[in-house]
């Protein structure tokens, strides 16, 4: 097992990592839209959240050798399912033809606040 870890992405707010790679597969945390330089969430809409979290995954794939194409499996949880639509619209600008597994889940709250986060896993 190895973590993985960017400055690129946001450090974690509690005891996990950003990802662990184990053989050739990678399990990714959720992430939310914070900026990695400041360490707070992002202002703007849920589009402009979804993307800040798909850029935060990005990094954390790519500090691992990978990118959106070796993403197998997602989770999103949106704590507003009439979100569900505009998150889509920004998912699918990341990840194009590559379409993962993925499950959505509405939850009543997620941590600071925000209103979605996605997790991944994926493989070299």
């Amino acid at each position: 097992m190895e973590q993985i870890l960017t400055h690129e992405a946001p450090a974690p707010i509690g005891p996990y990592s950003q990802a662990i790679k184990s053989g050739d597969f990678l399990f990714c945390s959720g992430q939310i839209p914070i900026d990695p330089q400041t360490g707070n969430v992002i202002e703007g809409d849920i589009s402009a959240h979804a993307a800040r979290v798909l850029a935060n995954l990005g990094a954390v794939l790519q500090a691992a050798g990978l990118d959106y194409s070796n993403v197998l499996k997602t989770t999103i949880f949106l704590v507003d399912m009439n979100d569900f639509a505009a998150v889509n619209s920004v998912y699918e600008r990341y990840f194009g033809e590559s379409k993962p597994a993925r499950s959505t889940v509405a939850v009543s709250a997620l941590p600071k606040g925000v209103r979605v986060e996605i997790e991944a896993i994926a493989r070299a």
